[in-house]
């Protein structure tokens, strides 16, 4: 899977524990997020690894440990976008 800065993702399966993006990593336990929230991609790290912001902080992750949810959120608004062109025709 390929992400850029700013894509809005998910983990694919709950963590054992959370490495924070700070200067100074720390570890913190799994249910400062929530399995179905939605975080953004802040920046690209080396050995594939991404830091994403979530509502309760900023976490290093695997970007096997995520899926992107921008395609899905995009899905639904292309099938209305039809019906707005057909109205503007």
């Amino acid at each position: 899977m390929s992400v850029s800065i700013g894509d809005q993702v998910r983990l694919v399966r709950p963590q054992t524990f959370l490495k924070t993006a700070d200067p100074m990593p720390m570890l913190r336990p799994p249910d400062l997020v929530a399995h179905d929230e939605i975080g953004r991609v802040m920046a690209l790290l080396p050995a594939e690894t991404v830091s994403v912001r979530f509502a309760r902080g900023t976490f290093l992750l695997s970007i096997e440990q995520l899926t992107l949810v921008s395609e899905d959120l995009n899905n639904p608004s292309n099938q209305d976008a039809p019906s707005g062109s057909d109205v503007s025709s």
